[in-house]
């Protein structure tokens, strides 16, 4: 009967056995475990990535839009190719190409 008497038990085996079940728990079920930690490292990372990605676009964009206010040939060529503009009096073919 002693064996399943805590009571009864040494002490070093009740300490191993409380210092397991604090390891358990902070490790996979308390607020700020390991694994609560590894998952917002992860997503951390994929975060800092999407931002470095939108900071190069926006560096794409805002060379863009310097360019565009630059060159008046340049904002021309996409009025015409992009939104079929014309000056007045033109007449502009469209073309389609051979299937």
């Amino acid at each position: 009967m002693k064996i399943l008497n805590p009571l009864h038990w040494k002490k070093s085996f009740l300490i191993t056995i409380l210092a397991g079940f604090v390891v358990l728990w902070f490790s996979f079920f308390d607020t700020y475990s390991l694994l609560t930690k590894f998952q917002l490292e992860s997503q951390k990372k994929e975060l800092i990535e999407k931002t470095r990605d939108l900071d190069q676009k926006t560096e794409e964009l805002e060379q863009k839009i310097s360019d565009l206010k630059e060159n008046s040939d340049l904002l021309e060529k996409i009025a015409r190719e992009e939104y079929g503009m014309r000056k007045p009096g033109e007449t502009i073919y469209k073309i389609k190409p051979a299937e």
